[in-house]
């Protein structure tokens, strides 16, 4: 049995229906009720809450983990008397590159290296998804908005983290090795505007904000040392930062997902 915590995210619901789909035993767990492919168990769980992942835990032998929560040893303790055996945690690309700015996950891969358990980390770069926050000016105003406009990195298209999520969790071989997962080529916000416009059939005006206001924007979903650390990122990013990581493509035995790709799957939410 495979539990898959964040079961509703745009990562772990796919991570859910690429183990059903392989014939895994999958235990959906998310703070909510939602629905599951049939034959997948959900439990409602909360990881800010250890003791409500005992019935998610029951007979499982591996987990998918969020960075999420407060108390990672507490659910990584949890995990271990539910019998599970391996962990593959999500973490982030800036526990490694800026682990001042990005404590949180730092401390679940801590917890999970520590916790005895055969573990797998996963270091994503930013998400194609992230784009997602432009849908609604560009539905109705065909216009985006974003910091250091001509700034590339390579974001990763969130169904490749699944897929590479869902493989981890059934071979053997990638215990205590972590991935760090980018898309194939780095585009910058104005082309990440003008491809999505390429999708629409429409031009899409871009303005590039200043960091004071992309800033005022981000701190009133995330902490302000996550949203500084990430403006670093966005605005000056290091070499690190900037590369297109190999592990994605050695994992799939493809190329990653182009951000093309990403917008051709989610046009119909821009327009």
């Amino acid at each position: 049995m495979i539990v898959v915590t964040g079961a509703t995210g745009n990562v772990g619901s796919e991570v859910v229906r690429l183990l059903d789909a392989a014939g895994e035993r999958v235990t959906a767990a998310s703070r909510r009720p939602a629905p599951v492919p049939e034959g997948v168990r959900h439990r409602v769980a909360d990881l800010d809450d250890p003791p409500s992942l005992t019935a998610a835990f029951d007979g499982a032998d591996a987990l998918f983990l969020l960075v999420a929560g407060h108390e990672p040893r507490a659910v990584l303790e949890a995990a271990v008397a539910g019998g599970v055996r391996r962990v593959v945690l999500l973490s982030s690309q800036g526990a490694g590159t800026r682990p001042a700015s990005y404590a949180h996950p730092v401390a679940f891969e801590e917890a999970v290296r520590g916790s005895g358990l055969d573990w797998t980390i996963l270091r994503p770069g930013g998400f194609a998804s992230n784009t997602m926050a432009w849908a609604g000016t560009i539905r109705e105003h065909r216009t985006a908005a974003a910091p250091f406009a001509d700034v590339a990195l390579p974001v990763i298209d969130p169904a490749d983290i699944a897929e590479v999520a869902a493989l981890v969790l059934r071979q053997d071989g990638h215990a205590g090795r972590t991935y760090e997962l980018t898309g194939p080529e780095a585009v910058t916000p104005r082309e990440r505007a003008a491809t999505i416009g390429a999708a629409l059939g429409a031009e899409v005006s871009f303005t590039e904000q200043s960091r004071q206001e992309a800033r005022a924007q981000m701190v009133r979903f995330m902490p302000e040392q996550v949203a500084d650390g990430t403006l670093d990122i966005l605005g000056t990013p290091t070499t690190a930062e900037r590369r297109v990581s190999p592990d994605a493509e050695r994992l799939l035995g493809r190329a990653p997902r182009t951000f093309a790709d990403w917008t051709a799957r989610n046009t119909a939410a821009f327009q």
